[in-house]
């Protein structure tokens, strides 16, 4: 299980890696993976200071730390 979490992560970050915002309820799409699994990849990814968070509208978006 960790290795897919960390796999996800390289995936986020590489959907990210652009510099858009992307709203957390799309990247599961986007990446191919259960929301479980993407949501536990981001905390991995917040927890090593790599994401921030961004309020829009009712939800919430996530991009790279510049």
């Amino acid at each position: 299980m960790r290795e897919k979490i960390g796999a996800t992560a390289g995936k986020i970050w590489d959907t990210l890696n652009d510099g858009e915002r992307v709203s957390v309820s799309r990247l599961p799409k986007m990446v191919e993976e259960k929301d479980v699994i993407v949501y536990q990849s981001l905390g991995w990814l917040a927890r090593e200071g790599k994401v921030e968070y961004h309020r829009k509208g009712n939800g919430t978006a996530v991009s790279l730390v510049k």
